[in-house]
């Protein structure tokens, strides 16, 4: 069964960092390209990063680019999203999600993946 699970949510404050991981079952990441994905209350889901296979180049929104850093650990099958210098306006909901795709797409998109995680809570405090 195919399988992506989020962890490393949580409260932190202004200026704080978290890191997110994204697990996988039933696929083998570094075959992926891997985005993690956020959506705050009342707004569309926008991407934050990806990596894509093999090459595990990186693409970042300009909104994260210099704070987050995603990474794969292809021993654990699983890719990270390093958080530093988190504002209040990355509170949302962060998903991982993966394609069957050598590379990933600097503008990220929903519709370009097809493999989704059930999603973590990131909540920054002001």
């Amino acid at each position: 069964q195919l399988q992506l699970v989020e962890s490393g949510g949580g409260l932190v404050q202004h200026g704080g960092s978290l890191r997110l991981s994204c697990a996988a079952s039933g696929l083998t990441l570094r075959y992926y390209a891997v985005a993690w994905f956020r959506q705050a209350p009342g707004k569309e889901r926008e991407g934050a990063s990806c990596i894509s296979g093999i090459s595990g180049t990186t693409n970042y929104a300009g909104s994260v680019k210099g704070r987050f850093t995603i990474s794969r650990d292809n021993a654990k099958n699983t890719v990270y999203l390093q958080m530093n210098s988190l504002k209040p306006e990355d509170t949302a909901i962060y998903y991982c999600a993966a394609v069957a795709a050598a590379g990933c797409i600097a503008t990220m998109t929903p519709d370009q993946y097809n493999y989704w995680g059930q999603g973590t809570q990131v909540t920054v405090s002001s």
